[in-house]
């Protein structure tokens, strides 16, 4: 039965708004020890110090972290069985490992089971909504889609488009192409918490034609979304100027065909210079950091604060398989040394704020997810504050709320979490 009222006691922690670069104390810290947060119809309604009346089905978390539902803004769906995979840079990691496994994903009943192995994975570490990639199959977007609406999830994904330099059974054509992501989004954009995300593999793997053609689905319906990635490695950035030799820049490839507006999300952009981060600026697209895979994939150290400070709008990704963990705390650790080793620290602040309500605000759903406001969807995940010895005697001796949620950042991942919510509705936990 569902319960239409339930109230949760814990730690709340949140943001109101950005925090600053380097700031321990911000006034866009929302921390409320040992507060009750309510939800009604799947929607959060309010926090309060003291227990609602008996009308709320009450659950007590006391001494535990809530925390808003992480959103993970580049993941790839079918790449979980080639996570960890070792010893190659980008490209070749692609030939290796990546392709071999998406050629699987015709068969709807691989994509069905992928589909579904690979949500409640996402869910079981602690991310409620994210922006992912299928394969090139049709069938395997559409079985995205029918898993996350099973799970009343925010999910933004499509049908990769993919009409050159790739294996025989991972090509499409602009055709057909279009006329399997227009019936997609027919069916699945705008259903329920679904969003559909005009999906260009990268620059190398479609032609001039369909590239122009995705950028006609974009001009045609300003709500859609747009994924890709853009200057992850210098040998693609080199490869993509050899292709492209009219482009000023790897960005531009896709500016010229209208890809780059307040929606687009692209991956890494490592290797941009400052006009690109301008273009990035006066057109709203986002760049989804994914320091996990920056690391393991040898890409590059991404300057976060040159990024921030010209503007550019900024999210966290753990891009799995290229990244080792869908733990977005992991990722963070990694975004962590990725600025020490630029000669910055990133805070426990910053860098939550982007898997929550920056990235939230950065896809333009800062009304529904991201956050513990009144009115946002209750996706909420409960997460204990140690989950062994070593992170116990660290907690034991923190020093302030910062250095407790920095120690939890660097030593949680999966077994922290006690609950998640998606929609109000608690989900079970499948093992990870």
């Amino acid at each position: 039965m569902t319960v239409s009222r339930i109230a949760l006691r814990g730690d709340l922690l949140d943001f109101t708004g950005a925090p600053a670069w380097g700031a321990i104390e911000d006034a866009a810290v929302r921390f409320r020890p040992n507060h009750w947060l309510l939800v009604e119809a799947g929607r959060i309604v309010g926090a309060q110090p003291e227990a609602p009346d008996a009308s709320w089905e009450r659950h007590d978390y006391s001494g535990q972290l809530i925390l808003p539902g992480f959103i993970d803004t580049h993941v790839h769906c079918p790449q979980l069985e080639v996570i960890a995979s070792y010893g190659t840079e980008l490209l070749d990691w692609l030939k290796t490992y990546t392709f071999p496994a998406e050629s699987r994903w015709f068969d709807p009943e691989v994509a069905r089971l992928g589909a579904e192995r690979f949500l409640d994975a996402l869910i079981a570490h602690g991310t409620t909504s994210a922006v992912v990639f299928a394969t090139v199959h049709k069938t395997s977007a559409e079985a995205l889609f029918e898993a996350g609406r099973a799970r009343g999830m925010r999910l933004i994904t499509g049908k990769v488009l993919m009409d050159r330099n790739a294996p025989d059974a991972l090509r499409d054509d602009v055709v057909q192409a279009r006329a399997d992501s227009e019936d997609l989004i027919q069916r699945f954009h705008g259903v329920d918490r679904l969003g559909y995300a005009v999906t260009v593999r990268f620059a190398p793997t479609s032609t001039r034609e369909q590239l122009a053609m995705a950028g006609e689905l974009c001009r045609a319906d300003a709500s859609l979304y747009m994924q890709t990635h853009v200057a992850e490695n210098r040998d693609e950035v080199k490869w993509v100027a050899e292709l492209f030799p009219d482009a000023r820049s790897y960005l531009d490839v896709y500016a010229r065909v209208g890809l780059l507006h307040e929606r687009a999300v692209l991956a890494h952009g490592i290797w941009l210079d400052d006009t690109d981060r301008a273009v990035l600026v006066d057109t709203g697209a986002q760049i989804a950091h994914c320091p996990s895979s920056n690391l393991f994939l040898g890409s590059g150290l991404f300057d976060w604060r040159g990024a921030r400070e010209a503007g550019v709008k900024l999210s966290l990704a753990s891009d799995v398989g290229g990244g080792t963990s869908l733990s977005l705390q992991h990722n963070l650790l990694d975004a962590y040394k990725i600025q020490a080793l630029r000669g910055e620290r990133l805070t426990a602040w910053v860098g939550l704020h982007a898997a929550t309500r920056g990235a939230a605000e950065s896809l333009g759903l800062a009304d529904e997810i991201g956050s513990l406001d009144a009115g946002c969807m209750a996706d909420v995940c409960v997460w204990d504050w140690t989950a062994c010895g070593v992170s116990r005697a660290r907690h034991a001796v923190v020093r302030g709320v910062h250095e407790q949620v920095f120690a939890w950042m660097c030593l949680s991942g999966a077994g922290n979490l006690h609950a998640a919510y998606v929609a109000g509705q608690r989900r079970v936990l499948h093992p990870v």
